[in-house]
């Protein structure tokens, strides 16, 4: 579970993120629903602990951000972007660097690595050097590290960008076998069909706030419209930036 209480966060002297709250459930997927400059991924930044808040707390399960950072951190997988995937080394060598760096013990990180390869379909690519993967594969590798550590909690920011159609049925099917595992997901999007598609839970933020949030449902009877497409132009319509 994560909890989000009073958010801030500013650049240059202009707030980019206030007095923002939300909690994500385990066992839930979570989706944060805005334009794009409206607070999305400074917000999973700050909590995964890559951007330090000037307001506000975040606690992952119950582990505050001024807690023991070690802690939190083995809660957490990010996958804040597909880059930081090291082109000379395959996809497996990639996880077993990544599982070093957490000191995951060897044999457990062999044994984990080979399930993580199954679970996101990487056989057949798993010993390629990832120089000249699709967009796709390097997401699917990014992914895998994030879930090297088998965290309960899972942050992705707008996980679909560039992706082709069966890559991205691929990804929602993969987010709701670990929703259905238990696990606490919360990703960023601006795109309506995938937060329909994929979420229980939809808080839209727009200028750095939350507007709303509820299931899909709850919104559109929050808001009076007939879609959640409408929902959000009526919630947010007023909004300024």
């Amino acid at each position: 579970m994560i909890t989000v209480q009073n958010l801030g966060k500013s650049f240059d002297h202009r707030m980019v993120v206030q007095n923002l709250s939300f909690e994500a459930a385990d066992g839930a997927i979570t989706g944060l629903l805005g334009a794009n400059g409206a607070g999305k991924s400074t917000t999973l930044r700050m909590i995964c602990g890559v951007l330090k808040p000037e307001a506000g707390t975040v606690i992952v399960d119950d582990v505050a951000a001024t807690g023991d950072p070690l802690e939190r951190q083995r809660r957490l997988g990010a996958l804040l972007d597909h880059v930081g995937i090291y082109s000379r080394l395959t996809v497996r060598e990639n996880l077993i660097y990544f599982g070093q760096l957490r000191a995951m013990p060897s044999a457990s990180l062999s044994r984990r690595v080979e399930q993580v390869i199954a679970m996101l379909g990487l056989e057949s690519i798993a010993d390629r050097r990832t120089a000249g993967f699709s967009q796709g594969e390097r997401m699917k590798t990014a992914l895998g590290r994030a879930l090297l550590h088998s965290p309960k909690n899972l942050l992705l920011d707008e996980p679909t960008n560039g992706l082709d159609i069966p890559t991205v049925r691929s990804l929602r099917e993969i987010l709701r076998r670990l929703r259905d595992a238990g696990s606490c997901v919360v990703f960023s999007s601006h795109v309506l069909d995938e937060v329909r598609a994929l979420c229980d839970k939809v808080v839209i933020i727009a200028g750095g706030r939350v507007i709303a949030q509820g299931a899909p449902d709850e919104l559109c009877v929050q808001s009076g419209a007939a879609t959640l497409e409408d929902a959000y132009i009526s919630l947010t319509e007023n909004v300024s930036c």
